[in-house]
């Protein structure tokens, strides 16, 4: 709170705002949040600092009103910043067009929209820096806020301070998370009695003082105001009796009599106001015509200090607003509600026509109902999931009971689930009776529990996910061919991460009914009869319907293979298909990084890192788990908590540890996370040469074998079983392999077959291990090469040919390093020091030093990227790239782009 001399005892947190601007104006962007219940002085410490910004200022202010207006706040701070929208790139300028209501676009993602802010506020902090204050940050409507949220994590090189301020709501914190966070508590006693006794009426006693400061909190406004209150002043006994002074309460009332001291059309103007919450003043005009009130008494109220009128009507404090709304009968509330929609109407103003003619209404009403619905519409046209789902809810209220309500709240559950509000979602379809609805709607809902079933990781949801998107799919028949495709689709992919904990259904029947989808012509028609040769029928007959499937994938338009990422890893894998699979993924992850989709991006990279364990490099496969890191900080988590339980079994985590998580994945019922956690262990006790643990870990894998995955494994059980004495399950495995690369032709599948015979009795052993490097040597497979080489330079030396093993033992050793599967390091320099060679571990490559997000841009950047297509992939501003290109440059000891492939490594992705 402002007094004579400025802040009363607010020193510390004027130096962490004072810290926030100082390090924009350093070039390192920074963000903070200021957190405090009404009255406590965030807008005067923001009013304090803006000033003494020594940049730019732009002030955003959030309005209930707004709420459930999509994008609302983002519209008005890209509107202060017009004259720089040309600078950002074409896909982010279009995501802000659309966000802002022009109908040429897509729905778009919340996150790109947050990336073209970002996007926007770095081209307009180029010279002086910029200082952007957000307050009532907890009015703004949903999207806004978490588009600013995604700006404050992605902050980097920027000259751009972001200071919210708001009260200490649960959903601001969520949605903020990331931010670094100050809590605006009271005034200590000394300045708090010193704001108190500033009063014209005089100075209360010492004991009356420290009584109001205390029941107060020190509360700045709170004391300020109540210090004129002549009914507090007669209170003698203040503080000296047992029972707390109800300073909130006192304060309403307090205000509710100042307003009762204005006229009787000053106060209905008020009531006007408080009904809006917009602060719209031509929307006041046009709505107090109707009602026959002046405009001009909105001076009244102001000069009673108990509003603002610029740039838009402001009251002074929460209470005065509640205080003025609260005492207005129910009749004069919806009479105003009224004149405010009649007006919003004749401005053009949808959204807030519907919201307010929703209010003017007692019970349902159906007409008003239609009107929320096409508002919805809209934000849904904006990329507004939020609002649309509150403005649904809305309207599903005023629905009169059965179907056509059933259907709405539905409608908004499905969109509270789109934005991450499961816990909404589930409130809404708790009013959902299915006896009720019809069975498009019940299967709808089907769809929504189920995902609120994976969202809070219910272990019981996720093992009987598959049979639920049947049933889904059950009730879209011959009603929605689209939708019952769609839950089809999805089946399958909830049955890979269930895996042999799949309950409520078996993988035969699945497979019978996705082939039933199939049958009835539609979108994925053809998808679907890949995968049910993939689940029914034998090899050779179901890798034509599944190179058909995986290319009709391909095919798509890329907004639509985003989501598709575990079937392309699935039917590439089934196909064997290494170069397809690992072309197809990154595709889609291109089409969700030019969206914005993060949500579908992490899974993406979650599938694309598990597949490149299986057939690619785990350099590649730590560079997606590191990339998920930066996800999740984008999206607000916390990236430090990902757990890619393969990765660490490939990248030296303590076995223990590693079991011990797909121990817990299992618990959780994600069966998919615990069988490829296993293989990766046993894929690490090869490499130390525990090959009879290699084998008891993957013999229940492949005696209860699942899908596509198990023949993956044959290979490494192969190898187990050959040298841990059971030449039998060896020779099988073999056998298996070369039987499925006859029928797909693929050199990945053919390397394995040939490696997996010359472990086992074969009289052409070494034509094996030469036909098994040579495949290998054309796939993307190149941790599986080096370990070709490895086993042909043990079988080399052991036939004391120790030249040629040396030579097999060195390419072993380069293609591991290469690839990032140092845990097969050891076997090899064992290997060497056997074969009688100077053995000597591989020095680490320059920039092995580098942070996950410096080797990723330097990695781009070395395949000819340029700063602004790597800060699109990674959701950074071009300047926060060239930024730590110039530290990478420095670490490593170069000057250009051109040296960084060889400094970084050949295998690098």
């Amino acid at each position: 709170m402002h007094g004579t001399g400025g802040l009363l005892g607010r020193e510390s947190e004027q130096r962490r705002v004072a810290d926030v601007i100082g390090a924009a104006r350093s070039g390192h962007g920074s963000a903070l949040l200021v957190l405090a219940e009404p009255g406590m002085g965030k807008t005067a410490l923001l009013g304090d600092a803006s000033p003494s910004a020594g940049m730019r200022v732009l002030r955003l202010d959030g309005y209930e009103s707004e709420s459930d207006m999509p994008y609302a706040a983002v519209g008005r701070l890209t509107g202060q910043l017009y004259e720089h929208m040309a600078e950002i790139p074409e896909r982010q300028l279009l995501s802000l067009r659309v966000a802002a209501g022009a109908p040429d676009g897509p729905p778009p993602d919340r996150f790109l929209v947050g990336l073209g802010v970002l996007s926007l506020l770095a081209a307009a902090s180029t010279g002086g820096g910029l200082m952007c204050t957000v307050d009532d940050a907890h009015l703004l409507d949903r999207e806004s806020l978490e588009a600013l949220a995604f700006v404050a994590r992605r902050l980097g090189a920027e000259r751009v301070a972001l200071v919210f301020a708001g009260r200490p709501e649960r959903e601001l914190e969520t949605v903020l998370r990331g931010v670094q966070l100050l809590r605006l508590a009271g005034l200590s006693p000394e300045p708090a009695a010193a704001l108190l006794n500033r009063a014209e009426a005089g100075p209360f006693t010492p004991t009356a003082t420290a009584a109001i400061v205390r029941v107060t909190g020190g509360n700045p406004l709170a004391l300020v105001d109540l210090a004129g209150d002549p009914l507090l002043r007669e209170m003698t006994d203040l503080g000296l009796g047992p029972e707390p002074v109800p300073v909130g309460q006192h304060l309403e009332a307090h205000y509710l009599r100042r307003v009762m001291h204005l006229p009787g059309e000053s106060q209905r103007w008020l009531l006007l106001a408080a009904t809006d919450s917009t602060g719209n003043l031509e929307l006041l005009e046009v709505a107090g015509a109707a009602l026959a009130i002046d405009s001009a008494r909105g001076d009244d109220a102001e000069t009673a200090g108990l509003v603002h009128l610029e740039p838009v009507v402001g009251f002074r404090h929460p209470l005065v607003r509640s205080a003025v709304y609260g005492s207005a009968s129910r009749a004069e509330r919806r009479r105003v509600h009224g004149a405010l929609a009649e007006a919003a109407g004749k401005l053009g103003l949808v959204e807030s026509e519907a919201w307010h003619a929703s209010r003017a209404v007692s019970g349902t009403d159906e007409d008003i109902a239609a009107r929320l619905v096409h508002a919805a519409d809209l934000a849904a046209q904006r990329g507004g999931s939020s609002s649309r789902a509150s403005i649904l809810a809305r309207a599903a209220e005023l629905t009169p009971a059965g179907p056509l309500r059933g259907e709405r709240l539905v409608g908004a559950a499905e969109a509270a689930l789109e934005a991450g509000a499961a816990d909404v979602a589930g409130r809404l379809l708790a009013d959902v009776r299915d006896a009720e609805v019809d069975r498009l709607t019940r299967g709808r809902a089907i769809l929504v529990r189920s995902a609120i079933a994976l969202f809070v990781g219910d272990p019981d949801g996720v093992r009987a996910s598959t049979a639920e998107q049947l049933r889904a799919a059950d009730e879209f028949r011959g009603h929605d061919v689209e939708r019952e495709q769609r839950a089809l689709l999805q089946a399958f992919e909830r049955c890979s991460s269930a895996d042999r904990l799949l309950v409520g259904v078996d993988v035969p029947t699945l497979g019978r009914r996705i082939a039933e989808g199939a049958e009835t012509p539609g979108p994925a028609s053809v998808i679907l009869r890949g995968i049910a040769a993939l689940i029914l029928e034998p090899y050779e007959r179901a890798v034509g319907p599944a190179r058909a499937a995986f290319d009709a994938i391909i095919a798509l338009p890329e907004r639509q293979m985003l989501h598709l990422g575990t079937l392309i890893a699935a039917l590439g894998a089934f196909l064997w298909d290494d170069t397809g699979r690992r072309a197809g993924l990154e595709q889609a992850m291109r089409a969700a990084r030019d969206a914005g989709a993060l949500q579908a991006l992490d899974t993406l990279l979650w599938v694309g890192a598990l597949a490149e364990l299986m057939g690619g490099t785990v350099t590649r496969a730590r560079s997606y788990d590191a990339t998920v890191r930066e996800v999740r900080r984008a999206m607000g988590y916390d990236g430090e908590n990902v757990i890619n339980a393969a990765v660490m079994a490939w990248t030296g985590s303590p076995e223990p540890t590693v079991d011990a998580v797909g121990r817990g994945a299992a618990a959780a019922g994600w069966g998919g996370v615990e069988a490829s956690t296993t293989a990766a262990l046993a894929a690490r006790n090869l490499a130390e040469r525990r090959y009879g643990a290699a084998f008891e870990r993957l013999h229940p894998l492949v005696t209860t074998p699942f899908l596509q995955v198990t023949p993956l494994h044959y290979a490494d059980y192969a190898e187990a079983a050959a040298r841990s004495g059971h030449p039998e399950d060896a020779t099988r495995a073999a056998a298996e392999l070369d039987r499925r690369a006859r029928v797909n032709g693929s050199a990945w599948c053919r390397g394995l077959a040939e490696r997996a015979q010359a472990l086992t009795d074969s009289p052409d052993t070494e034509a094996h291990h030469v036909a098994s490097i040579e495949a290998l040597g054309r796939t993307g497979a190149e941790v599986e090469l080096a370990r070709s080489h490895l086993v042909y330079g043990e079988w080399l030396r052991r036939a004391r040919r120790r030249r040629d093993a040396t030579s097999q033992l060195q390419l072993a050793l380069d293609h591991a390093t290469r690839s990032g599967a140092t845990v097969f390091h050891d076997r090899i320099h064992a290997e060497l020091v056997a074969t009688g060679a100077t053995a000597t571990m591989p020095t680490p490559l320059p920039g092995h030093d580098l942070t996950a997000q410096e080797r990723a841009i330097a990695t781009m950047a070395a395949s000819g990227r340029t700063n602004a297509e790597i800060a699109a992939r990674l959701f950074l501003s071009p300047n926060t790239i060239d930024y730590h290109l110039r530290k990478v440059f420095q670490r490593l000891g170069i000057t250009s782009r051109r040296q960084l492939a060889e400094h970084l490594g050949a295998g690098t992705p």
